[in-house]
């Protein structure tokens, strides 16, 4: 009985293993991180708003084109990975997205580290301004498939 339930445990232990060792890492998404916001503004509504209030939206706006424009010749939303762009998953091919990726988060938290502590001092009027240009290229990204040629 003790064997039985030796050999059980072994054959289980393998099969597990096996099934483990099989599994494909799933591939990782060329663009990460936040991709979205979640609303536009009019100029109005902007003018209404506390100072602080812009800061926090000028900074998203930030976090998300830092996020999608340096990728957008290979996409435009999440989910896209290497593998679905037919892009081969190799060791080097992994090791470079995952350095963009590293890059483009630290390049984001110095950016945000050093808004936070000088764009208080902007003036209301260009915060504003700025909001609303980053708002008009983020609305362009749902047009971008527009431009590829058939």
């Amino acid at each position: 009985m003790k064997t039985k339930f030796t050999v059980f445990s072994a054959i289980f232990f393998l099969m597990i293993s096996m099934s483990y060792a099989q599994k494909k890492e799933a591939s990782q998404s060329i663009i990460s991180g936040k991709v979205n916001i979640s609303k536009y503004h009019s100029r109005e509504e902007l003018e209404k708003m506390p100072k602080g209030d812009l800061l926090t939206l000028y900074i998203e706006r930030i976090e998300v084109i830092v996020n999608i424009l340096p990728n957008i010749a290979f996409a435009t939303k999440p989910g896209i990975t290497m593998e679905s762009l037919g892009i081969p998953e190799t060791k080097d091919n992994k090791k470079a997205l995952e350095e963009n990726i590293e890059a483009s988060d630290t390049y984001f938290e110095s950016t945000i580290e050093f808004q936070k502590k000088i764009l208080p001092y902007s003036d209301t009027t260009d915060l504003i301004a700025a909001i609303l240009f980053y708002e008009s290229t983020l609305k362009a990204l749902h047009t971008y498939d527009d431009f590829k040629k058939d």
